[in-house]
């Protein structure tokens, strides 16, 4: 309460009635699977084009080197092309996959990840110079400059006398007076205008170019403590990681001997360069670097691993456990990946987060309707759906037709579904953009077998085209058959989580509780009057408790503030029945 002390009129503003809620997205998909490119540590990357996926992962990947391993970047496509509009993607890499380098003097330069990709990577090391002005005056190791700006202690310098280049270091730097850390031997001295005498900085710049990707890098120093170290200077780059490796010690020169025998001192060894640019192997030409070393690993024959990665904590995460980190993700899939053991790991991950829905693809040599339900009796989960055959699509890659694995399109038509309709419409009934044909077409008595198993089949209809044509999870439990009803249930859920933070330390008291069930009530009145609840009136469509009918006073001693909340979804009208019978003209 506020404190008052002296007399007036006083307003204040105080919260009342129900506090709004936003509903959370359930478009937005995430992938996991082989690329050309890309982060294969840390979080899962944003994009919201194919052309954006291209620019960070590369293009399609070829049948003969990636096999059947080789689906992601259609996948992402096939999503796009078919609704999606925000997907995140993760790169996942064999154990033996290796990062392209190369050491040129002090400078060694990784590739940013793993891949044969960066052999096409081309890296340009030239000299440059952050600052450059005229001397005016000089008194040993102090020189006195037109213009001292960009001049810092530690920068290495050349001072050019009109004929003669020599370089130092500098010591300190006070208003227009720098010091050096030797007596300049040079004439550099000049107050004529347009005097061809110098001093300036010494630095390098770099390119790293790929195709169309270019990254440009100016003024690089090599000392560590520079505000423009190379190293931190390029550390968010997405072609290469710069690192900086001591200078080996020139070798000891051999001792010589005069024509007697007599060993006659040694010359002294010649003083290693300080310039940034000689230090990196350069001369008098730029340096055109070719990084070499770089490997895709066993692509052809990937392990598990290689896709369900490893949980080194946060940012370290790799495969599918990076997405432990995302809550923007609603839809997760492994395009085109049919192992159990993968299949399984990612139906488990979707269970614990229980904000993920999986699409599963089924292997695309299964056809017979036994050999697709001995695949499909292999799981059990209301968290995941599974959609058979394979769709006939153009490959862009490979400039003919193939068969793709479904899960990237429909992965699409749930979020155009989302999107258009809401979450708690089925995207079933609805066409397959891109889709030329099928792997194997099933008819009406072969879907009666694998619809209530839970495979939901794509099916070519005449003059109606090749459309979705099952909307169930592949759980034995009847109340979750349906995926939108599990979808509806991740929605309602996670939007409240999201959106009743503030509830945490309040005052577990009537106050509090009349609150939270007005915000709640608000929220579901909405989804109701949207289409997604059942029911003629709100109190048939959903119910909301929170008081002592649901928490008793040990609860409240320790903290927990319970609330039971009961939704009616709708259910899809899987099964269209017209009872027809005759009518005589006298009825």
């Amino acid at each position: 309460m506020a404190e008052y002390l002296s007399p007036g009129v006083y307003v204040e503003e105080y919260d009342s009635g129900a506090t709004p809620m936003q509903g959370v997205s359930t478009s937005t998909a995430g992938f996991v699977g082989f690329a050309e490119r890309g982060p294969v540590i840390g979080q899962p990357q944003l994009v919201t084009s194919f052309s954006d996926y291209k620019r960070m992962y590369g293009g399609y990947l070829s049948d003969a080197a990636y096999g059947n391993n080789r689906f992601l970047p259609y996948a992402v496509e096939q999503f796009f092309a078919n609704g999606g509009a925000r997907a995140y993607i993760m790169r996942a890499v064999p154990g033996d996959a290796r990062a392209a380098s190369i050491t040129s003097g002090v400078l060694k330069i990784t590739a940013a990840n793993p891949g044969a990709w960066a052999e096409e990577l081309r890296v340009i090391v030239a000299p440059a110079s952050k600052a450059k002005t005229q001397v005016l005056a000089a008194n040993g190791a102090e020189l006195t400059l037109k213009n001292a700006d960009g001049f810092n202690p530690g920068d290495v310098v050349e001072l050019f006398d009109g004929k003669t280049a020599a370089h130092a270091t500098i010591k300190s730097v006070l208003d227009k007076v720098i010091t050096l850390d030797a007596p300049c031997a040079l004439d550099v001295a000049d107050t004529r205008v347009g005097t061809p005498k110098y001093i300036k900085t010494c630095e390098i710049s770099i390119i790293a170019r790929l195709g169309e990707n270019v990254e440009s890098y100016e003024n690089l120093s090599l000392k560590p403590d520079a505000l423009n170290n190379v190293c931190a200077r390029t550390v968010k780059s997405d072609l290469i990681a710069v690192e900086v490796v001591p200078a080996k010690a020139a070798p000891a020169p051999a001792k010589e001997k005069d024509k007697d025998g007599k060993e006659v001192p040694a010359p002294a060894p010649k003083a290693a360069s300080i310039v940034p640019f000689a230090l990196c192997g350069g001369g008098d030409e730029e340096l055109v670097l070719t990084l070499q070393g770089g490997s895709n690993g066993s692509v052809l024959n990937a392990a598990a691993d290689a896709f369900l990665g490893k949980d080194d904590g946060p940012g370290r995460r790799t495969g599918l456990q990076a997405f432990q980190e995302n809550s923007n993700v609603s839809i997760l899939a492994i395009p085109g990946i049919t192992a159990p053991e993968v299949q399984a790991a990612l139906i488990g991950f979707c269970e614990g987060k229980k904000s993920c829905f999986a699409i599963l693809d089924v292997p695309l040599e299964l056809k017979k309707t036994n050999d697709v339900a001995n695949f499909r009796d292999m799981y059990d989960s209301t968290y995941a759906a599974m959609y058979h055959p394979w769709l006939e699509m153009y490959d862009a890659g490979a400039k003919r037709s193939a068969y793709f694995p479904p899960s990237g399109a429909m992965a699409g038509i749930y979020a155009r579904t989302d999107i258009e309709r809401g979450v708690h419409k089925a995207p079933a009934n609805e066409v397959v953009r891109g889709c030329t044909g099928l792997s194997c077409a099933y008819n009406e008595g072969e879907q009666d077998i694998l619809n209530p198993m839970g495979v939901n089949l794509i099916r070519a209809f005449t003059g109606r085209g090749i459309r979705v044509w099952g909307a169930r999870t592949i759980s034995s439990n009847g109340l979750w058959k349906y995926l939108n009803v599990r979808r509806l249930f991740i929605y309602v859920e996670e939007s409240i989580k999201a959106n009743t933070n503030w509830v945490v330390f309040e005052p577990n008291s009537a106050t509090l509780w009349s609150r939270v069930t007005r915000t709640i009530e608000a929220f579901l009145a909405t989804c109701w009057r949207d289409g997604a609840l059942a029911g003629a009136t709100p109190e048939q469509a959903f119910f909301v408790e929170c008081g002592p009918t649901t928490m008793t006073q040990d609860d409240i001693d320790n903290g927990r503030l319970i609330c039971q909340i009961g939704i009616a979804p709708v259910k899809p009208a899987e099964f269209v029945i017209f009872r027809i019978t005759q009518k005589t003209a006298s009825e």
